[in-house]
């Protein structure tokens, strides 16, 4: 795959739009920014256009748009701005466009990315709400489509990566057992708090939840993994990316040192593991280029100074976030869509310090048993109504519970 790549970045502004455009900017040759998109951290978006001069450039509304015309008007550039959710999917349709990035936090990103697919573009998939929210949706749309989908959240791409290359490229051609495998072992840090005592989670705050150990992310996802439901939803998407249905197919293995990024176990006793520096740079090069592999950028792993590899089973009573999504995953239909909408209004309250760490499952649980019985997921709009109808209730929940 050797011509000029267009490419159009959901989500540019953040770590994973950051590293990509570094990824891109190392080969000019090889490929062409057509579209950045952003929300709030315009003059980083502005920035971002100067030095890429996509074609077009992407926000949410219509004040925000002015603002960054504006700005580019300054700088010289000939980014033109666009607005809106259409916006978004356009820019993911387009017909010039080879590749999406699908890389907006939340379920603002859904839409576009869902888009993409039916429109059969090759689709970089690092937003996890498309196959929380709409799992079986999606993955219709990939196959009838014939799109390319990349994993790019470092376990699910190092799961792809070890799996055999026939069943990666189609897992719903057979089953896992089919093709030899009998489980996949998603690995996970295990935060910041992974050793704290379970009483002293009380009392954390934003910001040591924000400080992970081992990768640089955002405040939300970084919230997520301390909780553990990062590693709870990426069970959820493994289950639709690798056709994984069955309660025994996925195991979550705690593994501190963030070296060893998942793995896969077959049926003659073999594990095969993906590893490599803790760097979004590694799965987003690998999905941009394959099946080649190129450059990243990222260092050479030094097995000498890691020294060790440790890991553990998950402690489901210090962490209930992790137990929430898989019995949400268990019980199907709109429940995943509902725990991410909760989830997402738990941790901004978290965030806004309105709630405490401890109380994120709290909230979770009783959304989950308000709403699930009366959701569908007959169609993205069912789901999108659960979604809003979760979020809803969420929002009393935190108002009924004021932080004293």
């Amino acid at each position: 795959m050797s011509s000029m790549q267009k490419i159009t970045i959901l989500g540019s502004t953040g770590s994973i739009g950051v590293n990509t455009l570094d990824v891109i900017a190392r080969y000019p040759e090889r490929y062409q920014v057509f579209a950045l998109t952003g929300a709030s951290q315009l003059e980083k978006l502005a920035q971002q256009c100067v030095q890429f001069k996509p074609r077009f450039a992407v926000v949410l509304d219509a004040v925000s748009a002015q603002t960054l015309a504006a700005l580019l008007k300054e700088q010289g550039s000939a980014t033109e701005v666009l607005w809106g959710v259409s916006a978004l999917s356009d820019v993911a349709t387009a017909a010039d466009v080879d590749a999406v990035m699908a890389a907006i936090v939340g379920a603002a990103g859904m839409q576009p990315t869902l888009d993409a697919a039916r429109a059969g573009k090759r689709i970089l998939l690092a937003n996890k709400e498309t196959l929380v929210l709409a799992g079986s949706l999606f993955m219709d749309a990939v196959r009838e489509s014939g799109a390319a989908l990349l994993p790019i959240d470092s376990e699910h791409n190092a799961i792809f990566q070890v799996l055999p290359g026939a069943y990666r490229e189609n897992p719903y051609a057979a089953c896992l057992q089919d093709a030899g495998v009998k489980r996949i072992l998603l690995t996970a840090s295990g935060g910041p708090f992974r050793t704290m005592a379970h009483e002293a989670l009380h009392h954390v705050s934003p910001e040591q939840a924000c400080k992970h150990p081992n990768w640089s992310m955002g405040r939300k996802i970084s919230v997520d993994s301390a909780s553990l439901m990062n590693k709870g939803l990426e069970v959820i998407e493994a289950r639709w990316l690798f056709n994984a249905p069955e309660k025994n197919d996925i195991s979550v293995v705690v593994h501190p040192q963030s070296v060893v990024h998942s793995m896969v176990e077959y049926m003659d006793g073999s594990v095969l593991a993906q590893l490599g520096n803790p760097d979004m740079r590694t799965p987003i090069a690998y999905g941009m280029a394959y099946p080649e592999r190129i450059d990243a950028g990222v260092k050479s792993l030094d097995f000498f100074s890691v020294g060790r590899l440790d890991f553990e089973a998950p402690d489901l009573q210090r962490f209930p976030c992790l137990q929430l999504a898989f019995d949400a995953l268990a019980a199907g239909s709109a429940a995943p869509a509902i725990l991410n909408a909760a989830n997402e209004v738990a941790v901004e309250g978290f965030l806004n310090k309105a709630l405490r760490f401890t109380d994120i499952p709290r909230l979770i649980e009783a959304v989950l048993g308000q709403c699930t019985h009366r959701a569908s997921a007959e169609s993205l709009e069912a789901l999108l109504s659960a979604d809003e109808m979760a979020r809803t209730v969420a929002r009393q929940w935190l108002q009924s519970h004021p932080l004293c």
